[in-house]
């Protein structure tokens, strides 16, 4: 199973559809469900305890999930928000805006605001206070943006930056993937007892992806176990 790029109008239209269990979200973002069910409305968007999350949702709780892996704390994440909805009027903000983290204050990126301020970051936790990027330690790299207007997150890499394992609304329906084939596509071709080469060869992708995908599935790799076809 290969998935192509879909038209603009098509992913965009599903990027607000519930289609992503608590259960998978939280692993994805590397969490626990009881987590993603806590942190409910005032870290994620419009979002009700126990029900499916949308695209956008899903975003904003990998973003939470990277902040608190940084060492941000929910207050900071609670105020960040709060003003990012009142000040850019954004029902979205966590998936819609640059975020970068020294580990104590978040940063977003000035380009939306006036030019004289560009090249330069506001710490959107102390109510629009500017600070130079020079201070910043670290970034959540594993978000990609889009180039167009609203800028929202495209690509999420969901086991950091150098991760093959990807979610992107335009590609398989927004499920994880690799090389464009779902990584539970991956994990039904082994389990059904082929091997790795056979499954790469098979979807034209290199046998570390299939490896990566395998991993990120929870599934243990056999080595040994023998190719059928695969040269």
């Amino acid at each position: 199973m290969w998935c192509m790029t879909v038209a603009t109008r098509q992913w965009r239209e599903r990027l607000s559809v519930p289609a992503y269990r608590v259960a998978d979200a939280a692993r994805y973002a590397g969490t626990t469900t009881q987590t993603v069910n806590n942190w409910q409305r005032a870290v994620i968007s419009d979002r009700e305890a126990g029900k499916a999350l949308s695209y956008l949702q899903l975003v904003e709780l990998g973003v939470v999930a990277a902040m608190r892996k940084q060492g941000v704390t929910l207050k900071t994440i609670r105020k960040t928000r709060l003003y990012l909805a009142e000040e850019f009027g954004s029902q979205f903000p966590f998936a819609e805006y640059r975020f970068k983290t020294d580990g104590r204050e978040l940063m977003m990126d000035s380009e939306v605001l006036a030019p004289e301020v560009r090249n330069k970051l506001i710490v959107v936790s102390e109510n629009g206070q500017f600070a130079w990027k020079e201070v910043l330690a670290k970034l959540l790299r594993q978000f990609e943006y889009s180039d167009e207007d609203d800028g929202i997150v495209v690509r999420w890499k969901l086991d950091g930056d150098d991760s093959p394992i990807i979610i992107d609304p335009r590609i398989c329906f927004g499920e994880p993937q690799v090389g464009g084939v779902p990584t539970w596509t991956i994990r039904e071709r082994w389990v059904s007892g082929e091997g790795l080469k056979d499954i790469a060869t098979d979807y034209d992708i290199e046998p570390h992806l299939v490896s990566s995908a395998l991993k990120f599935e929870g599934i243990p790799i056999d080595l040994k176990r023998p190719n059928t076809w695969a040269n």
